[in-house]
């Protein structure tokens, strides 16, 4: 009986400190945000049907070769690693895959109004322009022919690709990944001039932060750190789910063995309970 009356004690204990304690310091540590938004309400959607072959000419016109590749159009980078790092700050990605990464609005914006789309407002302006031009249009409908340039550029992306190759095209510009042997590719001495710090590297950002700020934080980082240096990136959410499963399984390969020890330890403090009250 005594036992019991201990046993009693002590849950009754915890779940005081359990009930009083462990949500306020939840949402200290977590703070609640708003749930990732895969259809960017705040950008103005272009209604405009676009033209796939149309897009091949405009991109070529608009001059988008002159800092960005097409490895799967036979597109090589106009500049190497390093001086790309120098001139711009951070390696501009090639585009091969883009059309399967990106929102198509998103993207849309993207091309016209860079800062928008990635909110970065509070970093770019007139007097400190970001290093992507905005595309001022050819002369003829700015809209559609952004439409032409988002279609030409979904046309030419592959149908799917795995999660490593989607954090390649669209994360490593700016975060290494040394558990999966993915270096940083822009010098940091430029990355760090660009971003005001140099961005951290990836491998266990799975144990530190968990799935569910991940997925907030990729679709919109100002949700977790306003003033924040880091774009919206404008994943779509097929994409930024297979990133997120990725990254869980470079940093957090044995979460199923670990879940499963869980309970095996637990068992010794359970059966003897049971066997003797």
């Amino acid at each position: 009986m005594k036992e019991l009356k201990i046993l009693a004690i002590v849950v009754a204990i915890s779940a005081v400190l359990y009930i009083g304690i462990e949500p306020f310091a939840h949402s200290q540590m977590h703070p609640h945000v708003a749930p990732a938004d895969f259809s960017f309400e705040d950008l103005e959607k272009n209604s405009k049907t676009g033209d796939a072959k149309r897009g091949a000419q405009t991109f070529m016109m608009a001059g988008c070769t002159g800092c960005h590749g097409v490895a799967s159009q036979g597109i090589p980078a106009p500049m190497d690693d390093e001086t790309a790092s120098l001139s711009f700050g951070v390696v501009p990605p090639d585009l091969s895959t883009t059309g399967y990464l990106y929102d198509a609005n998103y993207l849309a914006t993207l091309i016209k109004d860079p800062v928008k789309a990635m909110k970065l407002e509070h970093k770019f302006n007139d007097s400190n322009p970001h290093p992507m031009s905005a595309f001022m249009g050819l002369g003829g409908d700015i809209d559609q022919e952004v439409a032409d340039m988002v279609a030409y550029l979904q046309s030419i992306s592959p149908s799917s690709i795995d999660g490593k190759k989607a954090y390649e095209d669209a994360c490593l510009r700016c975060h290494g990944i040394k558990y999966d042997n993915k270096p940083l590719p822009t010098q940091a001495d430029a990355l760090n001039a660009y971003m005001g710090t140099v961005p951290p590297d990836l491998s266990m950002t799975i144990r530190s932060k968990g799935e569910e700020y991940l997925n907030t934080f990729i679709n919109d980082p100002q949700k977790h750190l306003p003033g924040t240096s880091m774009p919206r990136v404008g994943l779509n959410q097929e994409a930024q789910e297979k990133i997120v499963s990725y990254l869980e399984n470079v940093g957090d390969r044995k979460k199923p063995e670990r879940e499963t020890l869980g309970l095996y330890l637990m068992r010794p403090f359970i059966i003897p309970c049971q066997s003797k009250f």
